[in-house]
């Protein structure tokens, strides 16, 4: 699969949207990957899974042992799944529970959590998810793993939409889609300047 077709996948599904949005990081941008759209349908998001998978264990930096794969609640969860399927080990996810405070629009901060799953100390996972912006809730899945005396091999994403500044200290990272969005604050956006109101895609 090349560059141009994992693209044409997420434009096809209705996965890349044009617009005003507000993204999980808070910043306003005039993009939006809306992965939801592509895992929709099984069979793509199998492909795109693969062949994120294929680069990574290409690149001969995962290592040879992988135990598992865990992902962050809820948009990683499928592409988790997918990854596991590729490299055949287990797939486990990192849950939303209710944190402390509120965040800027006045609801209650969330952070991840270990429920359903436990990792055992030494066990090596790939960290998977869908779409970072600022890497928040990857780290926080990289953090749960470590707590737990796992390590983490990898990060594989479908696309890494930081314009290539997202890094996790000496964990490498391998995305199917790259792209450097136009991103603004709140008082930056020109859109919200013109009077147009974000959304919040997903929520």
């Amino acid at each position: 699969m090349t560059d141009k077709q994992a693209m044409d996948a997420f434009r096809d599904t209705g996965a890349l949207l044009e617009g005003h949005f507000e993204l999980r990081s808070k910043l306003h941008s005039n993009r939006y990957f809306q992965c939801a759209n592509v895992l929709m349908y099984p069979r793509v998001a199998e492909k795109l899974c693969r062949e994120a998978v294929s680069r990574a264990v290409k690149s001969g930096k995962l290592g040879k042992r992988i135990d598992g794969v865990i992902s962050p609640a809820v948009g990683g969860i499928l592409v988790g799944h997918e990854v596991a399927r590729s490299l055949g080990v287990k797939c486990i996810f990192a849950e939303k529970v209710q944190g402390e405070g509120v965040d800027a629009t006045g609801k209650p901060n969330t952070v991840l959590a270990m429920r359903r799953f436990s990792i055992k100390k030494g066990e090596r996972y790939v960290v998977a998810e869908d779409v970072v912006t600022k890497g928040g809730r990857v780290q926080e899945t990289i953090d749960l793993v470590k707590a737990a005396g796992g390590r983490v091999a990898g990060v594989i994403l479908l696309v890494d939409r930081s314009g290539g500044k997202v890094k996790f200290g000496r964990i490498p990272m391998f995305a199917l889609v790259k792209m450097t969005p136009e991103t603004w604050t709140k008082e930056e956006c020109p859109m919200c300047k013109a009077g147009s109101k974000p959304v919040h895609p997903g929520s």
